[in-house]
């Protein structure tokens, strides 16, 4: 975001202070296992007492099959408590229920992708494959708990590890663990009607994947009733390598009406169900459900339509009564975060970005603020966890930069400076122990790929998990010769906003010689790109082939200011598309720079991005490849939409302004248009509009389709496959090296 701060950036080129070998880096290679990254865990997770810590890790032989491990705090060698393999020998072919949830999730791996401890600390939980499998912590045996011809899906166990709990066939059911008597708790759940279950917009939008909530003693379960009769019907064509079938999807579409979300409470004893009064207006979303620490009281956040109000509702469990604790108001949008946390004395954290950044505050039972607990000119992050014993509250954030992100602690009850308890010029994420402040961290900067440690609660190293040291026997260690970091600056939108770049120079770089330039673009919100953080090897087949990568956040951009997120409001595809620009003329300057050969690419809202950029008056871009689209935001689901633009009849001079296909006539570059010939997400019309209008224009363009791949393209062949289209085309259209 700065119009070049200084001067010209030299090329940023790590020389690791050890030798290694200088074989190239190929296509074949990044797309193969063991991963370039090296082990790194996933899913980290802190036993109940804290003593143990859990994660996954891929197999070295295939990277997209993950083993639950396990490594004691005290020391000693981690170890696997579950192998997938052994367990699911063959890979099930999952239900459409959990292939669509697993997408929504993002979950591309197999094997064991995520597991559940008990709040006692004796059992953790395991789907695997659609069935479910408990580990027992004291003698470590694995037993398997459901074999069904349906999938046991969200499956949980229950706080004090009496009961596990799981969605199949639409209904949720309970296996008392001592009997192993299963029970459903609803039983008229079909066609378009569910029970516990998160709803389309829920999982893909509001980051809510579960619809049910077990209270802290076991008594009662709040569940979803979810209705989808009034969503609309989007016939979805699904081809596969085997052929082709449509899919009747439910599909909210801006504008048009969503699922009808109610929520009930379930008692376990009297096998009966309470409504909870969510008010009378049904066309809102239920955002996030909470109990309190005693179960007496359950905690409700309702979003309205517009998403500009936020009202935190205490219910009481028993009857179903609620009333309203809080309202967050905007005049653009409130965003949902999981940053409520009730205390055990009854005050609660919660955090809001009414001072213009996201920052948390203390409020009483009554619902009235007692203190603002953190303040300055940088966001919260989230709240990552609570030390009730010290009364501190522990957050992510990236207070001195946006490029790096540390962890912190600071006082509720008191308020004051908050304590970093990280260190280093990169990015952490973090998991703290409900307990204690201890916590398990994963760092990585620019030239240290991810590592994950157990810390104290003064931030020192106890033990490390998974140490992923970069030595010779890291897979990436032989192309450290080669390997090239970026360096960072910024230049200025119109407004004068600095906005964060990250700029790589190509493999062999000499100063004195013209190079083409790849605009690798999200631009989308929610989202944070230039980070001083390790990268995907992917960004190095593009340096090795000889290209210059550029990477800026423009506004709406994650990670900064209420007025930088909000600058987008009611007009997707401007304000973006102006602030990458400027990233271009910036470029322009740098003398290495062949302004002549600049090309763009990005997936999803990077696919928009690439679309409008190419479709620009006077585009700089000689080429673009746009993967999987939206193309005209009235074809894409309620909540994302009309957070950012309204509802169509609302706004019709924005979506106007958004819509691609009336400017494909403006299309300046050479096109490469990708897609997922099954996705669920950004469907497969958002494509072929755009392909019939420039058939319709007589304009040539390329394509590649993916038989049977959603909203990502996933596994090693077809990634290679994909990278492999994404190189020709540019070679062919930029021509590296000449």
């Amino acid at each position: 975001m700065s119009r070049l701060k200084v001067a010209l950036l030299s090329a940023a080129l790590f020389v690791p202070a050890f030798s290694a070998h200088a074989d190239g880096l190929t296509p074949e290679r990044v797309f193969a296992d063991p991963g370039l990254n090296g082990r790194a865990a996933r899913g980290v997770a802190l036993s109940p007492d804290g003593q143990l810590v859990t994660y996954l890790k891929a197999k070295d032989e295939d990277q997209n099959v993950l083993d639950l491990w396990a490594a004691d705090v005290k020391g000693g060698e981690p170890h696997r408590l579950i192998d997938a393999r052994a367990l699911a020998p063959a890979d099930k072919d999952l239900s459409e229920a959990e292939k669509a949830r697993r997408e929504r999730m993002r979950v591309s791996s197999r094997g064991v992708v995520e597991y559940h401890w008990d709040e006692e600390g004796r059992f953790i939980l395991a789907p695997l494959d659609g069935d479910l499998w408990l580990a027992q912590r004291a003698d470590g045996k694995v037993r398997r708990l459901t074999e069904t011809p349906g999938d046991e899906v969200d499956a949980k166990v229950s706080p004090k590890g009496t009961f596990v709990s799981y969605v199949r066939d639409q209904n949720l059911y309970v296996t008392d663990l001592a009997s192993g008597r299963e029970q459903a708790l609803s039983t008229d759940g079909k066609n378009t009607l569910s029970w516990g279950v998160a709803e389309f917009v829920a999982q893909e939008e509001m980051d809510r994947d579960t619809g049910y909530w077990w209270s802290p003693d076991e008594t009662k379960i709040a569940l979803t009733r979810v209705d989808e009769s009034p969503v609309d019907v989007i016939p979805r064509l699904d081809v596969g390598a085997e052929g082709a079938r449509i899919i009747d999807q439910r599909y909210p579409r801006a504008g048009r009406p969503n699922a009808i979300v109610e929520l009930y409470v379930h008692d376990m004893a009297r096998g009966q169900k309470v409504k909870v009064d969510l008010g009378p207006n049904t066309d809102i979303y239920l955002a996030r459900v909470t109990w309190s620490r005693d179960g007496k009281t359950l905690y409700v956040q309702r979003q309205s339509r517009d998403q500009r109000t936020l009202d935190l509702l205490a219910v009481d469990p028993s009857t179903g009564a609620a009333r309203t604790l809080l309202t967050e108001t905007s005049p653009h949008w409130v965003e949902l975060t999981d940053d409520f946390k009730p205390l055990k004395d009854g005050t609660f954290l919660w955090s809001s970005e009414r001072s213009g950044w996201r920052h948390l505050y203390l409020y009483g039972a009554d619902g009235r603020v007692v203190r603002q607990v953190t303040t300055g000119d940088w966001p919260v992050d989230k709240i990552e966890g609570v030390d009730e014993a010290k009364g501190l509250v522990l957050f992510g954030a990236s207070k001195d930069t946006p490029l790096e992100r540390q962890l912190y602690s600071v006082s509720y009850k008191r308020g004051g400076a908050s304590k970093p308890l990280t260190q280093g010029h990169g990015w952490w994420t973090t998991t703290v122990a409900d307990a204690g402040g201890a916590f398990a961290g994963t760092y990585s900067d620019l030239s240290t790929p991810p590592r994950t440690g157990l810390y104290a609660p003064d931030g020192k190293l106890v033990r490390w998990i998974e140490p992923n040291t970069l030595d010779a026997s890291h897979p990436y260690f032989k192309y450290l010769d080669q390997h090239r970091a970026p360096s960072f600056g910024a230049v200025k939108a119109s407004d004068g906003t600095d906005l964060q770049y990250a700029l790589y120079t190509p493999a062999g770089f000499d100063p004195s010689k013209k190079y083409p330039v790849i605009v690798s673009v999200y631009g989308g919100p929610h989202v944070q790109n230039v980070k001083r953080a390790w990268g995907s090897p992917n960004d190095q087949l593009l340096l090795q082939a000889g290209y210059v990568l550029f990477r800026l956040d423009n506004r709406g951009s994650a990670n900064r200011s209420e007025a930088f997120k909000t600058a987008i409001d009611r007009k997707l595809g401007t304000v973006e598309v102006e602030d990458q620009l400027a990233g271009v003329t910036f470029l322009k300057t740098l003398p290495y720079v062949d302004p002549n050969r600049i090309g763009v690419m990005g997936w999803s809202y990077g696919g928009f991005m690439t679309l409008m950029l190419l479709t620009e008056k006077n585009s700089p871009f000689a080429a673009g490849a746009a993967g999987a689209p939206p193309t005209d935001w009235s074809l894409y689901d309620t909540h994302y939409t009309e957070q950012f633009m309204g509802k169509p009849e609302e706004n019709k001079d924005g979506y106007a302004r958004s819509e691609v296909i009336p400017r494909l006539k403006d299309l300046k570059g050479d096109l490469l248009l990708l897609q997922g010939m099954a996705d669920d997400n950004v469907t497969f019309d958002n494509s072929t509009r755009v392909m019939e209008a420039l058939q319709a224009g007589s304009r040539p363009f390329e394509t590649m389709v993916y038989p049977g791949q959603r909203h990502g393209v996933r596994g090693n062949a077809k990634q290679l496959h994909l990278w492999r289209t994404y190189l020709d085309f540019f070679r062919r259209k930029l021509q590296p090296g000449s």
